[in-house]
């Protein structure tokens, strides 16, 4: 049997607490998808998201009748569109598409710091993270405005008791500035 000096004991508590750690901060994700009212900046909605994870927006195509999904995926503090996936050809949907089992598919190219939604009642926009729903519909009253922000920011103004209860932060770090979108 091994004994145990205290040196070893020293290395071994080092050890298993960097272990812990690189586990546990690969476990839980470092920022959040948030959904704010567009006009007040209130948080609806935060939802924990992986780098790379997919983020889509759900919704009935409103004179097709068909649904449509707008995939983005987590990229830094951005979302990148990644492609537009839909059933039928209609208004404001594009005709260079590519076919496949999917539906008609549609490959995205540009990166937004914020995404602008109109949820309506006809369309039924929803929001799908890591298979769960969200209804847009539901959580808001008009416009919202979907952005990525660092978990950790969001956490330490809750810590310290600078939130209202509504999960904000100062604008400055709540919405990025420069948008693309």
């Amino acid at each position: 049997m091994v004994a145990l000096t205290r040196r070893r004991l020293v290395v071994f508590a080092l050890a298993l607490f960097g272990a812990t750690a690189a586990t546990v901060s690969s476990v839980v994700p470092d920022s959040l998808l948030v959904v704010a009212d567009a006009e007040t900046d209130d948080h609806l909605l935060e939802i924990p998201v992986d780098q790379g994870e997919e983020v889509t927006i759900a919704y009935t195509h409103s004179v097709e009748r068909t649904p449509v999904e707008d995939v983005y995926v987590v990229d830094g503090s951005e979302l990148r569109a990644d492609r537009s996936v839909f059933q039928s050809f209609g208004a404001g949907l594009p005709a260079d598409v590519e076919r496949t089992d999917e539906g008609y598919v549609v490959e995205g190219s540009e990166s937004h710091t914020e995404l602008f939604v109109a949820p309506g009642e006809i369309a039924g926009h929803e929001l799908v993270v890591a298979g769960e729903r969200y209804d847009l519909v539901d959580a808001s009253d008009g416009r919202v405005v979907l952005f990525i922000t660092d978990r950790f920011v969001s956490d330490a103004f809750e810590r310290d008791g600078s939130s209202d209860g509504r999960n904000e932060m100062p604008s400055e770090t709540r919405r990025p500035t420069d948008s693309n979108a």
